[in-house]
């Protein structure tokens, strides 16, 4: 009877995925079940349900959490209500890493959240390295069609052992596939899910023009739905443990369907304001995983011709920068 109850949730789970994405459907876990607190003393709070979790950054310090499980591959999520008002320089986090057990050759998969001034709406940035390829960066960065300050929403990760696809309320906003020539560049080493709120004063806004002002702390950034559907891994033996629910629900769920792949590229078409495929100034030749669409490209172009054309800037005395400048702009889906 076990055995059938088990089969009939993995069957409702897979036609879910079949149709669209089954995020709804997945356990969600609890703090106490799933986490344990890296930083912050009191500025991270559980809420009685066990579900819900307030992270908080103010004068002394921000605060974190992480996965207890090590995992291999899955999909990971989490709805998230950023911080409101003045917001510059502070950072929101929900990503993957093992830089605690690879000092110098770690893998990383990254939501970033920036804040901004008044006025300015959050953005979004995604990155991914392996094997410690932080030289090389693969960030994307975004705006949204909706203001995250006002309520939750969904940010979530599907890793699998030859894509990557960050989603936004269950619409893929970036897919990221596996090549030969990346090599030890897709990260493939089992990591934890980390969870933050920092300051970034130093780069986040503007490349550091504008930092975080304590006047308006404390920041609060609020977590519910945490989801870590995965494969676990013996921290002692590195085996992962998978049953075979969860491996079909991450062999599904990489394969975008029509509806999806179209969302994507509506969303990419209006709210990406940078990608490192198209960075002349930093690349002059695309990275090799890099699949270049000319639209894609002459849309950032136009947007910003310095970046993504390699036109030199230049200073008055005619000098050339030696920094790369970015642009943020505004766009509703």
């Amino acid at each position: 009877m076990e055995t059938l109850s088990r089969f009939l949730v993995f069957m409702s789970l897979f036609s879910g995925l079949v149709s669209g994405f089954a995020i709804q459907n997945l356990p969600i876990t609890s703090f106490e079940e799933g986490y344990t607190q890296l930083f912050g003393d009191k500025n991270l709070f559980v809420h009685k349900d066990g579900k819900s979790v307030r992270l908080t950054l103010d004068e002394r310090t921000g605060s974190g959490f992480a996965s207890n499980d090590l995992y291999l591959h899955g999909f990971f999520s989490a709805s998230i209500k950023l911080p409101s008002d003045y917001s510059a320089g502070v950072v929101v986090a929900f990503y993957m890493s093992n830089g605690d057990m690879y000092e110098k050759n770690h893998d990383e998969i990254d939501f970033e959240f920036l804040g901004n001034i008044r006025g300015k709406e959050w953005r979004i940035q995604t990155n991914i390295y392996g094997n410690g390829s932080t030289h090389l960066g693969r960030e994307e960065r975004y705006n949204l069609w909706f203001d995250p300050t006002e309520d939750f929403h969904q940010y979530s990760i599907l890793w699998s052992d030859s894509h990557i696809i960050f989603f936004v309320d269950n619409v893929p906003i970036r897919e990221v596939k596996r090549t030969a020539s990346m090599g030890g560049d897709f990260p493939s080493k089992p990591m934890s899910l980390y969870t933050t709120i920092w300051d970034g004063s130093k780069w986040a806004t503007n490349g550091g023009k504008y930092g975080v002002n304590y006047k308006y702390a404390p920041y609060i950034a609020r977590f519910s739905d945490l989801v870590l559907h995965g494969c676990p891994v013996d921290p002692i033996e590195q085996f992962p443990r998978c049953d075979e629910g969860a491996a079909e629900y991450i062999r599904a769920a990489q394969e975008i369907t029509p509806s999806q792949r179209s969302k994507m590229d509506v969303f990419r078409r209006k709210h990406m304001t940078y990608s490192y495929c198209y960075d002349r100034t930093r690349y002059k030749v695309a990275l090799s995983e890099c699949v270049v669409n000319p639209a894609e490209a002459q849309r950032l172009r136009v947007y910003d011709p310095v970046t993504f054309g390699g036109i030199p800037r230049r200073h008055r005395n005619g000098k050339h920068r030696s920094k790369r400048s970015r642009v943020d702009g505004t766009e509703s889906i």
